[in-house]
């Protein structure tokens, strides 16, 4: 079996240096439902243009961690660093003013307008503000959109003026990825991005996720699947239970030691 290395040690991803100071960091964090208790003195760190993979069975914590970072819930104990400083990440609003967007698993996409209006969905661009006129900038807002979607190397929509209700599941994802990143995003948070996907339609997901890296930007990426996870991350953290329990680098990990930290068969880390 591996043994899960550290965080910090010197082995190479190839893309990602850990000696590098944290844009994110959780220090004890624990949360709390009535008697049961979500995470327990959970500490995590990510770092610009990495690309960290949060792993675990059902239960293990990952959408409460999740949540705690995207601002949904307070954590109950614990400290949060983003970028060299301590912040309370007091609502979903203010995660996003720091910097932080959440693609979550129904993707909040508005089926009826098209992928310009689902860009800036509560964020349109405003030619005239005086009321009762109330005028878009269609053709900035659609600048804009053309320009995200080629950042990230979105190529299989023939047009920003199609109805999202028109588009596939892959498409889709990519439009909700698109947009989480053109806020000056510095973290996506990306939940199960590649569920009831089909085979072409998740490797054009992981292409998409793959390239906010190369934007500088970093991702927490949540999934079930081990081979897409050691396709495209950079580091992996094992939940279970609610704690962190073993952390791999992408190039030393096998599927069989994250299954063996998944269901409780390898020794814990102290401390994390």
């Amino acid at each position: 079996m591996l043994t899960s290395p550290q965080v910090g040690d010197s082995a190479d991803t190839g893309t990602v240096s850990h000696n590098n100071p944290p844009l994110l960091e959780l220090r004890g964090v624990a949360k709390r439902f009535g008697a049961v208790e979500a995470l327990t003195d959970v500490s995590l760190e990510v770092r610009a243009g990495e690309i960290l993979a949060l792993v675990g069975d059902n239960g293990a914590g990952k959408s409460t961690l999740a949540k705690v970072i995207a601002g949904a819930y307070q954590p109950d104990a614990g400290t949060i660093w983003f970028e060299g400083r301590e912040v309370r990440i007091s609502s979903p609003s203010h995660a996003t003013e720091l910097g932080i967007e959440t693609v979550y698993q129904d993707l909040a996409l508005a089926d009826n307008l098209d992928v310009v209006g689902n860009m800036f969905l509560g964020r349109e661009t405003v030619r005239v503000r005086l009321p009762p006129f109330r005028q878009l900038a269609e053709n900035e807002m659609e600048v804009r959109t053309l320009e995200a979607l080629k950042r990230l190397n979105v190529t299989t929509i023939n047009s920003v003026r199609t109805r999202v209700e028109a588009l596939s599941g892959g498409q889709r994802q990519a439009i909700a990825i698109a947009r989480a990143s053109m806020w000056d995003s510095k973290l996506v948070l990306l939940d199960e991005p590649t569920s009831a996907l089909g085979v072409s339609q998740t490797q054009q997901v992981l292409r998409v996720i793959k390239t906010l890296r190369t934007q500088g930007m970093s991702a927490v990426l949540i999934s079930h699947n081990l081979d897409e996870i050691l396709q495209i991350s950079d580091r992996i953290i094992v939940l279970r239970l609610g704690r962190r329990v073993a952390t791999f680098l992408r190039n030393q990990a096998t599927p069989e030691a994250i299954v063996a930290a998944i269901t409780g068969g390898s020794r814990p880390e102290h401390g994390k």
